[in-house]
């Protein structure tokens, strides 16, 4: 890693894992395989940053550990790529072995259990969901009729003033970084 860390993807241990790490390679991930309308790519950090917004919009009295693991839910990625769907079913249940052993690190470096609640996975699932069909509709050239069958209809309340950023990697990369820090603070 950039970090000089040294990550063995097969056996992950949590002090192996940098935010700074996670941060710098989520901004440079391309959400849809770069198949978005705009000047950047929209990267997984930036998607990242979205869900949490979201999470916290369907949760508001959530506890902040729950809302660092929104913004944490695709830090897998930043060593493993971003997926779709039907390649992860593909690849079969190795990804998601390691997927899971990733993620359980991660969550234990930060202060999370190795694996979260079902209830707080589903709430994460929907806000994943709500922000796919805000990508979709807004960057990736779908209409609200092919999202709304691919990623259910919303309740259009949930991201009233919310739109999709196309920024410089730099700049998703600091904010991932900085909205991480402030999480952690409030956790205490």
């Amino acid at each position: 890693m950039l970090s000089g860390r040294r990550l063995d993807l097969l056996d992950p241990t949590p002090v192996d894992i940098e935010i700074e790490d996670i941060a710098h390679g989520l901004s440079f991930v391309a959400r849809w395989n770069g198949q978005t309308s705009g000047d950047f790519a929209y990267s997984v950090a930036e998607h990242s940053l979205l869900v949490e917004t979201l999470y916290s919009r369907i949760n508001p009295k959530a506890p902040v550990k729950w809302r660092l693991a929104a913004l944490l839910h695709d830090a897998p990625e930043y060593v493993i790529g971003d997926m779709i769907s039907p390649v992860k079913a593909a690849v079969g249940p190795g990804y998601d072995q390691l997927d899971g052993r990733l993620s359980a690190a991660i969550h234990i470096r930060f202060g999370l259990p190795a694996t979260l609640p079902s209830t707080v996975k589903k709430q994460i699932k929907k806000a994943d969901k709500i922000s796919a069909w805000m990508e979709a509709t807004k960057i990736a050239g779908f209409t609200e009729a092919e999202a709304n069958k691919f990623f259910g209809k919303l309740n259009p309340e949930l991201i009233e003033g919310l739109d999709i950023d196309l920024r410089p990697p730099t700049q998703v990369r600091a904010d991932y970084t900085a909205r991480h820090h402030a999480l952690l603070a409030q956790m205490g």
